[in-house]
């Protein structure tokens, strides 16, 4: 669907995570190049029957449940900060953007959704190491990750 769309996405998270370690889970976010919310409506509109999508448009996300299962849509977003504001600057990114982001390395690995390479693994901060090692860490360096002083 997202390439017929011509979005990039991927299944991005906590699912992620929890699929690595065996761990059930019930809430799939996935993160788009692009439109999350168009790429929601586009694929409620294409189930049988068609799902209804619940639309958050102030933070840019959609929803669609499914069963007991919870998808939630996003589009991609880099962030920034200055030095007198706690408010991020948000801005449209990659996947990349997205994953340097993210608190933790285990939960920037990505699965891509894409035609030409779907299940493959993005995994750029070594995030599957760090699980089967038992570490916690921060993708970008943490002064970076969770200070609001940097620009």
């Amino acid at each position: 669907m997202a390439s017929e769309a011509n979005l990039e996405a991927f299944v991005i998270g906590g699912f992620v995570r929890d699929l690595i370690i065996n761990r059930k889970s019930k809430d799939i976010d996935i993160v788009v190049a692009g439109s999350g919310i168009e790429l929601a409506t586009k694929v409620a509109g294409n189930s049988t029957p068609p799902l209804d999508v619940k639309i958050f448009k102030n933070f840019g996300t959609a929803m669609i449940h499914i069963n007991d299962v919870e998808i939630e849509f996003v589009g991609a977003r880099k962030e920034s900060y200055r030095s007198h504001s706690r408010k991020p600057i948000v801005e449209n990114g990659n996947i990349e953007d997205d994953q340097n982001r993210r608190d933790f390395t285990i939960n920037a690995i990505a699965i891509s959704l894409q035609k030409n390479n779907f299940g493959e693994i993005v995994d750029p901060f070594n995030g599957i190491e760090d699980i089967k090692n038992g570490i916690i860490r921060t993708p970008l360096d943490p002064i970076v990750t969770y200070s609001i002083f940097y620009i």
